[in-house]
């Protein structure tokens, strides 16, 4: 190199008074400058982290300013974009309102527009002249087979491409401006810088990527630009009333933003030195579409109200268009709303953004910091003592839960090595020792991401110790003490003889026997129903007294909290505070009562226990004339308008009222039959079993085998006398073609207030009867709750026949005694017992 760069902190004192430099970007122009002078070996590339707001141009032309003065000559500035490339070169033309002064050393500047004139190539090879190019860093990579490059061919004035020319300047600095957004071409961008050898690459930034936070040689957060009072203070903005519907947004923000205009107006009034600045509402969309549907609803009565006045940027607005947005901080600007998708995210320098809309999810912190970063810019170039002035508003009905949940992360540092931080005695960072070419790892403090901890290998799909699936136990220990290796054990014993200690073998699942039937029994369940509703039921009275509570407009509010910052303890550390602000009544939509009437007629007949007939239409314009005469509506033709709070709560008010008087209805008991198919099948037969007609003492819940008219081939039972001596005789009597045992736990019985009722018996007679059928010990007979299930059956018996869909069924109650007496017959048990 032919210059070498020394830390001069005179020169940088001197540099700070004639570019007016704030503390933030003077230490920042100090700590460049120092890492450049302490740059030993080749290529450097620093960082300076620089929040929104407080001024990166002005550290950019100090910075230049610097390096000229010590005999810098070419200083190349890349941009990310035209938007940003054209505010750069605005830096730089003293005939331009963003022109910034200060420099002793006039520079040329060099665009992509004059770089091939004729007097441009003599002023490049003038060693005595400040030449900075300002270009778009696609201006500037390698091109490709189908994308040429025009700096990198030859060029007849120059004699030569002016990437050669800059490639053999051995003087070369790199300023890149928003450097964070090269990360995204990263690659290719290096490869551009690298490729011109230059002394070093200066990053300007407020959202360094995360794999660049090694780089970084000063940082200033924006929290401690709100603490020590170089940007606005932002104030989150929102409803407590649910609403987050597109045009509430805009229109509250439309609000917000005449207001602001009333605050300039003061302001100025009082200080008639000021500039002249108007504030403008910037509007952030998801799409191109989107943002045309936003202009055309913000130029709508009610919000901006004129087309002319909003402007639309995206990457397909006209040279007019963004002419416009060149002007929007003039005094004649007839811009009030400016709405863009992602061409004006960063980068882009206004003083008069006074209120924000973020239609579209703020998905990061970086994002947040861009869209705010819009609106940070002081208007009057300092805080004024006006807060309605000095903040920008941000309207986030949707998302300002999170926004407000997040307000440290205004005065997080980035990590970096603890050993290499250093503050100043003016509390700000910087990073002297840090080695710029070893960046972090960002992930270095989290787990690896396949680290499973907690879990083996194998994953989580083996069983663990103990654990039992459908089919048995799969544990290690499932198979021990079989010869099948790894059989399950055998079932659990299902009966037991209680006197010889019987035990069965092995049981074996059998299913109906041969030509037997499937039995469907009714059973009959009940359910408590509300009676028929009808809208006759209301009184008027009811309906008046209801609409008594909206006789007055309901306001809603628009709710503002201010997100302040100050430097606190001796290390200044800074603190962010949520401070609520005064917060006002938000502007509503305005309905005749024609719509009213309407909506509260329409709402009684939406609910589905209202008969859809002519008689609830009358009945309900009938309830709402007296709930809108309780509101103090007295003819319903009068000329008056209810805000939309009012109205969604006078809806829901007089839903509640016929809810209510639904739910209070009368209650009825409902039935129906549900059909249960019998028997459940298969079921388990041991081996071991007695038979059905063999002479013996009965055995209590052993099973019985060998039957005849036995739908199933096993029965067990719990009384000999009545259950097994009835079983006994509907198997060996000619009239009964089949029967079945019914026991208790099923899914066939009668429901009683006691619970549930399981008979003994289902029974088919050869004329095509079903019989349920209970037998019962004489001792017992006549107790209470057996009369009441004798009463429930018999009820059952004839709901069952009245319905006629599952053929005729009775009910027989059979004693002891009766069973005795039949001797065997069925036709004798039926004389006996009586049933109905």
């Amino acid at each position: 190199m032919t210059v070498e760069i020394t830390y001069d902190e005179v020169l940088i004192e001197e540099i700070a008074a004639r570019f007016d430099l704030r503390e933030p970007n003077k230490y920042a122009l100090s700590e460049t400058v120092r890492r450049i002078a302490e740059g030993t070996s080749g290529f450097e590339e620093m960082i300076a982290d620089l929040a929104t707001g407080v001024g990166k141009t002005f550290l950019m032309s100090s910075l230049i300013e610097y390096l000229a003065t010590q005999g810098v000559r070419h200083v190349l500035v890349v941009t990310p974009g035209s938007t940003i490339q054209r505010k750069t070169l605005a830096n730089f033309d003293a005939a331009s309102a963003k022109y910034v002064s200060g420099a002793d050393i006039e520079p040329f500047i060099v665009t992509p527009d004059n770089f091939q004139a004729a007097n441009v190539g003599a002023v490049l090879r003038d060693p005595r002249r400040l030449k900075v190019f300002v270009f778009n860093v696609q201006q500037l990579i390698r091109p490709t087979d189908k994308v040429s490059r025009k700096v990198r061919s030859e060029d007849e004035n120059l004699g030569d491409a002016l990437y050669s020319h800059l490639e053999g300047a051995d003087d070369l600095f790199v300023i890149a401006d928003e450097h964070h957004v090269y990360r995204e071409k990263a690659k290719a961008f290096s490869a551009a810088i690298r490729d011109l050898n230059p002394v070093a690459l200066i990053g300007l930034t407020a959202t360094p990527d995360k794999a660049d936070y090694g780089k970084v040689v000063f940082q200033y957060t924006l929290g401690e630009a709100i603490a020590d009072g170089h940007v606005k203070v932002p104030v989150i903005v929102y409803r407590k009333d649910g609403t987050r519907d597109e045009r509430t947004q805009l229109a509250d923000a439309c609000q917000l933003l005449r207001h602001k205009e009333e605050s300039y107006a003061v302001y100025r009034e009082t200080n008639p030195d000021a500039p002249a600045v108007k504030p403008v509402l910037f509007v952030v969309c998801q799409t191109i579409e989107h943002a045309a549907e936003v202009g055309q609803m913000l130029a709508q009565p009610g919000l901006i109200g004129d087309g002319s006045q909003v402007l639309e940027i995206t990457s397909q607005s006209s040279d007019e268009a963004l002419e416009a947005l060149a002007k929007v901080e003039e005094p004649d600007s007839p811009i009030r709303a400016i709405v863009s998708v992602n061409m004006l995210r960063e980068g882009w320098d206004v003083k008069n953004i006074a209120v924000i809309v973020a239609l579209r999810k703020l998905a990061s912190q970086t994002l947040t910091e861009q869209i705010l970063g819009r609106g940070l810019r002081l208007p009057f170039g300092a805080r004024t003592g006006l807060a309605t002035v000095d903040q920008v508003d941000l309207v986030a009905h949707d998302s300002y839960k999170q926004l407000l949940d997040q307000k440290d992360v205004l005065r997080q540092r980035i990590q970096l090595p603890s050993s290499s931080v250093e503050v100043d005695d003016q509390g700000f960072a910087t990073t002297a020792e840090v080695d710029p070419t070893k960046p972090l790892d960002p992930g270095a403090d989290h787990p690896a991401a396949d680290d499973t901890s907690g879990g083996g290998a194998g994953g989580g799909n083996a069983p663990m110790p103990g654990q039992w699936s459908l089919f048995g136990n799969e544990s290690e220990e499932a198979g021990e003490g079989s010869d099948e290796g790894g059989e399950a054990e055998a079932s659990p014993l299902l009966f037991q003889e209680t006197e010889n200690r019987l035990v069965t073998s092995a049981p074996k699942p059998q299913g109906r026997v041969k030509d037997a039937p499937q039995i469907i029994f009714p059973r009959r369940d009940s359910l408590l129903a509300h009676a028929p509703f009808s809208l006759a039921n209301i009184p008027d009275g009811d309906a008046e007294q209801a609409g008594v509570a909206f006789i007055n407009e309901v306001p809603t509010f628009i709710f503002r909290d201010a997100l302040e910052a100050e430097r606190v303890g001796t290390d200044g550390r800074v603190e962010i505070n949520v401070a609520p602000q005064a917060h006002e009544t938000a502007q509503q939509t305005l309905e005749g009562l024609d719509v009213v009437y309407d909506d509260l007629v329409e709402m009684i007949m939406q609910q589905p226990e209202v008969p859809q007939e002519k008689s609830s239409k009358n009945a309900s314009k009938r309830l709402v004339r007296a709930f809108l005469k309780g509101a103090g509506v007295l003819n319903s033709g009068e000329a008056d308008e209810w805000g939309q709070k009012r109205r969604e709560q006078a809806v829901e008010g007089m839903r509640r009222l016929i809810r209510d008087k639904i739910a209070n209805r009368k209650q009825q008991v409902e039935y129906h039959f549900t059909p249960v198919t019998l028997p459940l099948e298969p079921v388990a037969v041991p081996a071991e079993t007695l038979q059905a007609h063999a002479p013996g003492k009965f055995r209590k819940n052993v099973p019985y085998v060998g039957w005849k008219r036995n739908v199933m081939p096993v029965a067990t039972f719990d009384a000999g006398s009545t259950e097994f001596e009835l079983a006994r005789l509907m198997d060996r009597d000619p009239n009964i073609k089949w029967w079945l045992r019914v026991y208790v736990g099923g899914q066939a019985f009668i429901p009683t207030p006691e619970g549930r009722y399981f008979p003994d018996f289902i029974a088919l007679d050869t004329n095509g009867v079903f019989w349920l059928i209970e037998g019962k010990a004489d001792d017992n007979a006549k107790d209470a709750d057996v009369i009441r299930k004798i009463e429930a059956a018999q009820v059952w018996a004839r709901a069952v026949r009245d319905e006629e869909d599952f053929g005729t069924w009775r009910y027989m109650f059979a004693t002891e005694s009766d069973i005795k007496q039949a001797a065997g017959s069925w036709n004798s048990l039926l004389v006996t017992t009586k049933p109905e």
